[in-house]
C-alpha cells in the first residue's frame, strides 16, 4: 500500500458529497467475528450451508435456533473495530452517506452508523413466521428455544437471508438506486463473489462513480477500482481519515 494512494483516496472523498459503502465479512473478521465456514466454521457435525436454510428450519427449528443462539453468544462479545467507527464518523461528515453491508452481526450499528442497508438481514432481529413482524432482541442466551412471538405465540425465526431465499426487494432496490447516484463507492472487506452484492460496484462505476477498494487481498473488483488499498480496514480507514483532516 502506497501512502500516495491513501492521500489520493482522501482527496477523492474530501471533494465528494454522495458516498456509498459496501462492506463484507472482512471488516467483521478484524473484530474477531468468525465466518462459520470451512474447517473453523463447523458446529457439531453440521456445516453452515446445512443449517442456514428454510428446509432445515422447517425440519428442526430447535436445532437451527441452537446454532444461532451459539452464534449470537460469540458475536455479542465482539466490539466494532476502528474501521467500523471511522465509517460511523464519516456518515456525519457527508451530505449523503449510505452503508450497504452483507454482514448480519450488527457491528456497524453498534459503532454508531445509522443509515444502513443490511442486505442479508441481522442476527439480532427476529421475525414471526406467521405475522412477519420484525423485532429486535439482544438477549443472549435466549431463554426459550425456539423463541415464540409475544403477539401470536408462533415460532420466531432469525431475520436473516438463508440459502435459497431472495434478498428483501426493497432493500436491494435502495442499494442499487443509491449506487447509481453516488460519486464514490468504498468497497471494504468483501471478496466480491456473492451476488447480487458483487454487482453493486460495477453498477456504480458504470454510472460514473469512483471505486475505492480496501481489502487484504486482490479481488475480482481490483482491476475495476480507481484506487485499491491492500490491508486491513481498521488500519487503512483511519489513515484516510487523517489525510482528510489535513
Amino acid at each position: 500500500m502506497k501512502t500516495e494512494d491513501v492521500k489520493q483516496a482522501a482527496e477523492i472523498l474530501r471533494k465528494s458529497k454522495r458516498i456509498a459503502v459496501l462492506t463484507g465479512a472482512g471488516i467483521s473478521s478484524e473484530s474477531g467475528v468468525p465466518t462459520f465456514r470451512g474447517r473453523d466454521g463447523l458446529w457439531r457435525q453440521f456445516r453452515a450451508e446445512d443449517l442456514a436454510t428454510p428446509e432445515a428450519f422447517s425440519r428442526d427449528p430447535k436445532l437451527v435456533w441452537e446454532w444461532y443462539d451459539w452464534r449470537r453468544g460469540l458475536i455479542g462479545n465482539v466490539e466494532p473495530n476502528p474501521g467500523h467507527r471511522i465509517l460511523a464518523k464519516w456518515e456525519t461528515l457527508f451530505p449523503e452517506f449510505v452503508l450497504i453491508t452483507q454482514n448480519i452481526d450488527g457491528l456497524h450499528a453498534k459503532a454508531g452508523s445509522k443509515n444502513i442497508l443490511e442486505l442479508h438481514g441481522n442476527i439480532w432481529k427476529l421475525r414471526c413466521t406467521k405475522e412477519e413482524t420484525i423485532m429486535e432482541n439482544h438477549v443472549s442466551p435466549l431463554g426459550d428455544i425456539p423463541p415464540r412471538c409475544p403477539s401470536c405465540g408462533e415460532t420466531l425465526r432469525p431475520h436473516v437471508v438463508w440459502f435459497g431465499e431472495s434478498l428483501d426487494p426493497d432493500i436491494l432496490h435502495r442499494a442499487f438506486a443509491f449506487s447509481s447516484l453516488c460519486e464514490v463507492m468504498l468497497v471494504i472487506g468483501t471478496s466480491a463473489s456473492v451476488q447480487p452484492a458483487a454487482s453493486l460496484p460495477s453498477y456504480a462505476s458504470d454510472a460514473g462513480a469512483k471505486i475505492i477498494e480496501v481489502n487484504p487481498d486482490p479481488t475480482p473488483l481490483t482491476s475495476l477500482a480507481n484506487i485499491s488499498l491492500q490491508g486491513k480496514a481498521g488500519e487503512i480507514l483511519p489513515l484516510i481519515d487523517q489525510f482528510m483532516s489535513l
